[in-house]
């Protein structure tokens, strides 16, 4: 995995001496509010650090530093579990930052070098992304992205404590690498999004 760089960002692919980094975000119940809905504990991000170092070649976790000062993570790996199949040259995009580094364009602007670092280097023919359908901010961010709406579904997954929410379903949104290169790198599509899912 590469370093990538943005006008503000630099993403650094993610190491053990990140730890403290990434429970600093899964401890704020604000940061987890559609995923958990709670702060994670220290032993619960240690297990979750595990699995995120071991991802396939030239997929992962970067996490991102606007200067010094950390700002998030972003994930670009192959799809996994029940919701997501496995399709050829697919590989889902996420990503998560600190709640004082909301509302600055950083989550867009990280995306943006997943995106092209998927299609450009990985030679990627879809990138997707997913969230609950009441997370109005990451759907903004997914669009202004250029994500497109692809589709509403249930989630096979099986949650002791859901999220409120939960049930209005989930949404995932796309872009494929032929729309990418029809489109100036950055461009945000005009599509509305969708209601939530019923």
């Amino acid at each position: 995995m590469p370093t990538l760089h943005t006008q503000r960002l630099t993403l650094v692919p993610l190491a053990d001496e990140h730890l403290d980094l990434e429970h600093e975000l899964d401890s704020d119940p604000e940061v987890m509010r559609y995923l958990t809905a709670r702060a994670a504990t220290r032993a619960e991000t240690e297990r979750a650090h595990r699995r995120r170092i071991a991802t396939a070649p030239g997929f992962g976790f970067w996490m991102g530093f606007a200067g010094t000062d950390f700002a998030g993570w972003w994930i670009l790996r192959p799809p996994q579990g029940p919701d997501q199949p496995y399709g050829e040259g697919e590989a889902e995009l996420g990503y998560r930052l600190l709640r004082r580094q909301w509302r600055k364009g950083y989550a867009r602007e990280g995306s943006l070098e997943l995106i092209r670092y998927g299609f450009e280097e990985l030679g990627l023919d879809r990138i997707y992304a997913q969230t609950m359908a009441v997370n109005t901010p990451s759907r903004a961010t997914m669009i202004s992205a250029g994500l497109t709406f692809k589709r509403a579904f249930t989630s096979a997954a099986d949650y002791d404590d859901p999220v409120e929410g939960s049930e209005q379903g989930e949404v995932e949104y796309e872009i494929t690498r032929e729309r990418w290169l029809a489109c100036p790198p950055g461009g945000s599509t005009t599509a509305p999004a969708p209601p939530p899912a019923t």
